[in-house]
């Protein structure tokens, strides 16, 4: 049996081939929607606190919220995407607001 060049990886067969195809994980879009009761102050401090938007970047995407009727908070891959999305929900029925988040695919 030939030797392995990577201490770390056991030698293989020359006529072994990996062809293994490697995918990106699919990513996913996280947005937050505009309601007629969450303050654009919390918002602010959603993105700030979840999302670790500087202060300038969580007020843009909080106007866009606000404007648009949704703002793009990041893109991440579909576990990241959900827990992020539990996080907002959970803090903002711990504070009493409406606030909904939620993921498409980029």
């Amino acid at each position: 049996m030939p030797q392995s060049l990577h201490p770390d990886r056991p030698a293989q067969h020359p006529d072994v081939h990996d062809d293994v195809a490697h995918q990106e994980p699919k990513m996913y879009r996280v947005v937050l929607h505009n309601d007629h009761y969450t303050t654009m102050q919390f918002v602010v401090e959603v993105l700030i606190a979840i999302f670790h938007k500087a202060a300038a970047d969580a007020t843009r995407i909080m106007l866009d919220v606000h404007r648009k009727g949704r703002g793009t908070c990041g893109v991440f891959t579909y576990d990241i995407a959900m827990t992020k999305i539990d996080q907002v929900h959970q803090l903002a029925q711990k504070h009493e607001f409406p606030l909904k988040c939620s993921a498409e695919e980029a």
